[in-house]
């Protein structure tokens, strides 16, 4: 990780996660964001996290030790990319934008089990060379 990437941590036994992780990386051409899947052995702790804290929610982390969490943290990441991500995550300082996306949010994480069906993605863990000593069963 360069002191100057974002660091994104999200679940890495979440194929739907997994995807939009992938996302994301395919618009980062700058290689401003590091995305790694919270089972990353000793990742939390690093990040001043719990295990409970990761497990709920996804979480972005500025080089400065700012934390965003949940909607704000995928807002922070798509503030990283180019073209109108920028714009559109900067939208989420509204208020009613922000009520929206961050019941959007909870509404999405309660259905990553159906989402991973839907989008047929293989979680980030299950993938050879990846670091999920920790991930659940």
């Amino acid at each position: 990780m360069s002191d100057e990437q974002l660091l994104v941590i999200f679940d890495g036994t979440c194929g739907f996660c997994t995807w939009c992780v992938r996302w994301l990386r395919r618009r980062d051409h700058a290689g401003r964001v590091l995305a790694l899947p919270s089972q990353a052995p000793g990742l939390a702790e690093r990040q001043g996290l719990t295990q409970a804290d990761v497990d709920h929610a996804a979480w972005a982390i500025e080089p400065g030790g700012r934390r965003f969490r949940g909607a704000a943290a995928v807002n922070r990441a798509l503030a990283e990319l180019p073209g109108p991500w920028k714009r559109l995550a900067g939208l989420y300082r509204l208020p009613p934008v922000r009520w929206a996306e961050d019941a959007a949010y909870i509404a999405v994480a309660r259905s990553r089990p159906w989402l991973s069906s839907l989008t047929r993605t293989a979680p980030e863990c299950d993938e050879p060379g990846i670091d999920c000593a920790q991930a659940a069963p």
